[in-house]
């Protein structure tokens, strides 16, 4: 391997002596441990194989995986690195290692000059702010989409005169969009806080995105509840809150981490693909646990309130049922459950592919 000298947080790693110090001080590895630390730090960021680990680090030499395992675990451990929560070497599934930390090439006597592709590394408040912001968005287009979908079932359905189909479809779309907004946000505030926190790593993600659905939820709830009875002098009854936040936050929550160790960082459209379809099961659930996600809501909404013009009955009918029934509440909350799931998880890779 070609020479350099590299910096990463406190380290320094100098190819050509064969050393790598910690505030200047030497840390221990073999001289094969060192060639893989050499050939994951050049990669900067970039996928290293696990048959480039044999080619390059063991030339050719059969071993076993395990062998490769032994050697990235031993270098965690003098990195003082953490494999549930990585700083320095990110675990691909089946496909080999990253070093994710961020990198400077020392280039001669002119001092550190940082690569292109090297960030200042972020603080946890910062990382759980923009992993917010990116589930707030998805969260919106999530429900930017199902509010449009209801908005063409209840804009086919009879309107009395002086209420057009564009006004209902654009009424219901940004309401679920800020439904949708702050549920996303909550969500994925949650999960990032999860992958904080040590332990594992699936547990952390369901539970952050549990708790985070659920503060949601009960806030939204409350605060729906209690503009409806302010403004008209009585509630719309049971519409969706903490109890069904939590479950799809969870869900969701599960997802992310399953897709995440499924797919891989290099399978984003699998992964997302994978909280898709726990959400969607998850939101096929709650009907049947009694609860309700939007489109349940909504038809609790028109029943609360017989001289609304808002419908959604004609749903019913795309599925064998004079109304919207018990296998129309299903199908749809699976629906919702798949797209929010499907969204807030895209958004999330795509920020922590950014902030990487």
């Amino acid at each position: 391997m070609p020479h350099g000298r590299f910096r990463f947080e406190r380290f320094h790693l100098d190819t050509g002596d064969r050393l790598l110090t910690r505030d200047d001080v030497p840390v221990e590895l073999n001289a094969r441990y060192l060639d893989a630390l050499t050939l994951l730090v050049r990669e900067d960021g970039r996928l290293v194989s696990k048959d480039r680990f044999l080619e390059e680090v063991w030339r050719g030499v059969p071993v076993t995986d395990e062998a490769l395992t032994q050697c990235v675990r031993t270098i965690r451990r003098q990195l003082g690195d953490d494999a549930t929560r990585p700083r320095f070497i990110e675990t691909v599934p089946k496909h080999g290692y990253r070093f994710i930390a961020p990198v400077t090439r020392i280039e001669g006597e002119s001092g550190p000059t940082a690569s292109p592709a090297t960030r200042p590394p972020l603080s946890p408040a910062t990382t759980l702010q923009k992993l917010g912001v990116a589930g707030m968005v998805g969260g919106a287009v999530a429900g930017g989409l199902g509010g449009l979908f209801y908005g063409v079932i209840g804009a086919a359905q009879p309107q009395p005169s002086g209420m057009g189909a564009m006004s209902i479809i654009l009424v219901l779309v940004c309401l679920t969009a800020v439904v949708g907004m702050l549920g996303g946000g909550g969500v994925g505030l949650g999960i990032a806080a999860g992958s904080l926190i040590r332990g594992r790593p699936w547990l952390t993600s369901t539970v952050g995105g549990a708790v985070g659905g659920m503060l949601t939820g009960a806030a939204v709830k409350l605060i729906g509840v209690d503009a409806f009875s302010l403004l008209l002098g009585q509630t719309p009854g049971e519409i969706t809150g903490a109890a069904e936040g939590a479950l799809l936050g969870g869900a969701i929550g599960f997802g992310v981490w399953l897709g995440r160790r499924a797919g891989g960082p290099s399978s984003p459209g699998y992964s997302t693909a994978v909280a898709g379809l726990v959400g969607g099961a998850a939101g096929a659930l709650i009907p049947l646990l009694g609860g309700r996600l939007m489109g349940g809501s909504l038809e609790q909404l028109a029943r609360g309130f017989p001289q609304s013009r808002l419908g959604i009955d004609r749903m019913g009918a795309l599925f064998g049922e004079a109304s919207f029934g018990p296998v129309s509440q299903v199908i749809t909350a699976g629906f919702e459950g798949a797209l929010f799931g499907a969204c807030v998880a895209g958004a999330l890779r795509l920020a922590r592919r950014r902030l990487r």
